[in-house]
């Protein structure tokens, strides 16, 4: 039986492609420096893969900032303003993922948007009346003969043309029809060359149908299909599909002349039972998705087997497959010193999955000697007792009543008497917490977590730097200040450290987008909070100004969705232990004479199921709660802050609305301000701070933008409800972009401030 991946981590076991990627935005590398730094990552993936047996090793599936952007500019989907830069390819790559402002011109990003139930970030192609679609780039040709020169056969990875179009945002007014026509063409002309360079297996990914499908949906997808296939030659091609189940096409799928297809038997949960009702074509392989990509706990071999051993009823040929790409996950955990080998034998990172497959095919295969890895696997890990559970957590879960979930008195009284007692200006400024983390930030936590220095030596460093930074907010004119958050590594890190039932790994970076790298803590058992996290830093930062300042926390919703969870408990078990948790510190915060609280939710939509008919039941109505039990217990003249970024909100907004915070400010500078409409439609309660710059560009906004994008919020939210602030936490930003950057935030609010 023959395994395969669908893609691997790309940054590197050292993010070796982040330290790289910003030696070269800083002009410290030129290109070709960074394109060896690339290939040996490439070409050690490749053999990591080959040595663990993998039989179907991808390739194309590494990527500078983003494969969803690799895929634009290999079909010229590339928008005229970047185009007129007159920059190199490899520049107006950049340019589109991370924006432009320099000698050739001023330019914003592309969108960005969370990829569909995960914490990585895509870019959204952008595709204009006048786009000229059609296969122009070499970059996926290049890395599979790259893989060929070096001894391995791989198959060459791609966005599907199904998915492509769905996701991409077309300017109103475009004839879509002939976009369509074109992709095809476009796609038909990349089939040809593939089997022209000698490409055996090409991996078409359709994520896209694992969502919701109306009979128009299915009739392009249909569509599309008859017609590329009808053109695949010798060509092999796998539809490969993940992050759910395929019901609404699954018929489809198996009529179309695809030669594998790949099922998700992770989160797919009917895909099983669609093999049962509709059997599998002989001549197709399957290729099951049974080793998780996205968690990072041990595979059950014992329900593994089970799961191949019902599919090959249906299937006469299966390939073991991830359910995902591993992108996901961690690249190994055998750097992992500091986790003990008790705790460490329950995990298995990017690398462990490649072993896992393999010793899921010797069991299927039945092969002696994997006997003994079989017995291992579920005796030691599934039949043990972890130790991971605390009484005194449950039973305070057990006695949450719905009086809990429910804040006193009701919004608009509570309104009012906000309005009276912060007496803030119209179009209140602030900013959304963190502020740059500099070199010497970094090297005092650093350096106190190593040992070089005193507990007292790095309190009194962030204290100066809260100190500085406080007084740079007076003197720019924010209205309501934050402390900067110079002790915090990651927003979601940062407290679990602080929670009882977590473990921490030193070297598990996940891509989150570009460089940002993320290292999500994991949660091992029943969480608890101990004493107060953040009240003391948050105490000093308000002694030190007459002006309102947040105290800055994580909601339970982005700990968890931001998290590994366990797969032992339900979770809503686990997001509602946080929720206690983190109710503790805001309940702290507000004795510590912290008037207003934020309690960040940027991950809300994350595991939101990507099928509308399990919204509520399956997540939204235990994940609105839980934020409503952090808060529920507050005075009524406190006030309740959130944020949330990089996701399409539209179409929840009526639940987050029933968050019942005072204050929601959104990411919506790279999304052209869409929320508003949806904001208006509703008649949205909440007061609003849609983001008016976008803070993952290097580029200072102008007055002129930023008054525009004011402008353009006042036109659909009443003015009294609007607040004026960056899209995100500045911590990625360098000092001196961004106190440019806020002094134009002020400056823009002020005037229109005046005007109105």
């Amino acid at each position: 039986m023959k395994t395969s991946i669908i893609g691997f981590p790309r940054i590197g076991e050292n993010r070796e492609l982040k330290f790289a990627l910003e030696k070269y935005f800083k002009k410290e590398i030129k290109e070709e420096e960074l394109e060896k730094v690339t290939g040996e990552l490439r070409k050690k993936h490749w053999f990591l893969q080959k040595e663990a047996g993998i039989g179907f090793i991808s390739s194309n599936d590494f990527s500078y900032y983003d494969t969803i952007l690799d895929t634009s500019l290999l079909f010229n989907i590339i928008p005229k303003r970047f185009k007129e830069l007159g920059l190199s390819s490899l520049d107006t790559y950049f340019a589109m993922a991370r924006g432009y402002q320099g000698e050739a011109g001023d330019v914003k990003a592309l969108s960005m948007r969370k990829w569909f139930n995960t914490n990585y970030h895509y870019i959204v192609p952008e595709i204009e009346k006048d786009t000229e679609i059609k296969l122009t780039g070499e970059k996926i040709f290049e890395e599979y003969l790259e893989a060929k020169n070096l001894g391995i056969e791989t198959k060459a990875v791609l966005t599907g043309p199904f998915t492509l179009f769905k996701l991409s945002k077309i300017e109103e007014e475009s004839d879509s029809d002939k976009i369509i026509s074109d992709f095809i063409k476009a796609y038909i002309d990349l089939l040809k060359k593939s089997e022209k360079i000698g490409i055996q297996w090409l991996q078409l990914e359709e994520p896209s149908l694992v969502l919701d499908l109306s009979q128009e949906d299915k009739d392009l997808f249909k569509r599309i299909y008859e017609l590329l296939l009808a053109e695949k030659g010798r060509l092999k091609i796998l539809l490969q599909t993940y992050f759910g189940d395929i019901r609404d096409c699954y018929k489809e799928v198996i009529e179309l002349p695809f030669d594998g297809a790949g099922l998700d038997f992770t989160e797919g949960i009917k895909n099983l039972e669609l093999l049962k009702d509709y059997g599998f074509p002989k001549e197709k392989i399957l290729f099951a998705g049974i080793v998780n990509g996205k968690n990072i706990w041990k595979n059950s071999y014992e329900k593994s087997i089970k799961i191949i051993k019902e599919s090959s009823n249906y299937a006469d040929s299966i390939v073991l497959n991830t359910s995902c790409s591993l992108l996901h996950v961690p690249f190994t955990i055998k750097g992992e010193g500091k986790l003990s080998d008790e705790i460490k034998k329950h995990f298995s990172f990017a690398v462990e999955k490649l072993q896992e497959l393999e010793e899921l095919a010797e069991i299927s295969s039945l092969k002696e000697a994997a006997e003994s890895k079989y017995y291992k696997n579920n005796e030691a890990l599934f039949k043990e007792d972890r130790d991971c559970k605390d009484e005194s957590v449950q039973k305070r879960v057990r006695e949450i009543s719905e009086e809990d979930f429910i804040r006193k008195p009701h919004f608009y009284e509570r309104e009012k008497i906000q309005k009276d007692k912060f007496d803030f200006p119209l179009f209140p400024t602030t900013t959304i917490g963190s502020f740059p983390q500099t070199k010497d930030v970094k090297k005092n936590r650093k350096d106190y977590r190593s040992g070089t220095i005193s507990k007292e030596e790095y309190i009194s460093f962030n204290q100066r730097k809260i100190s500085e930074w406080i007084k740079i907010q007076e003197d720019i004119g924010l209205d309501v200040l934050v402390h900067g958050e110079f002790e915090r590594n990651d927003m979601v890190e940062y407290f679990g450290e602080s929670l009882k039932g977590y473990v921490f790994t030193e070297k598990a970076w996940v891509q989150s987008y570009g460089t940002r790298c993320v290292k999500p803590p994991i949660v091992w058992g029943d969480i608890s909070r101990e004493k107060p996290i953040t009240v003391e830093w948050s105490a000093y930062a308000q002694s030190l100004t007459k002006k309102p300042l947040k105290g800055m926390l994580t909601g339970p919703v982005t700990i968890l969705n931001w998290s590994f969870p366990r797969e032992d408990i339900s979770l809503e078990e686990s997001v509602n232990q946080i929720a206690l948790a983190i109710r503790d510190e805001v309940l702290d915060l507000e004795k510590a004479g912290l008037s207003i609280i934020q309690v960040d939710e940027a991950a809300l939509r994350e595991k939101l199921p990507l099928r509308k008919s399990e919204w509520y039941k399956e997540y939204l109505d235990w994940a609105i709660k839980a934020f409503r039990l952090v808060h529920s217990g507050v005075q009524e003249e406190t006030q309740i802050h959130t944020h949330m970024c990089y996701s399409e909100f539209t179409d929840i907004i009526e639940a987050i609305d029933n968050m019942d915070a005072d204050v929601i400010t959104f990411e919506a500078s790279r999304s052209n301000l869409e929320i508003l409409d949806a904001l208006k439609e509703i008649n949205f309660k909440t007061e609003v701070g849609p983001g008016v710059y976008d803070i993952h560009s290097p580029r200072i906004p102008t007055i002129k933008e930023i008054k525009a994008v004011i402008e353009k919020t006042v036109q659909r939210i009443p003015k009294e409800k609007v607040w004026i602030n960056p899209d995100c936490g500045l911590k990625t930003r360098g000092v001196e972009e961004t106190i440019p950057s806020l002094e134009n935030l002020v400056q823009a609010a002020l005037e229109v401030r005046e005007e109105y």
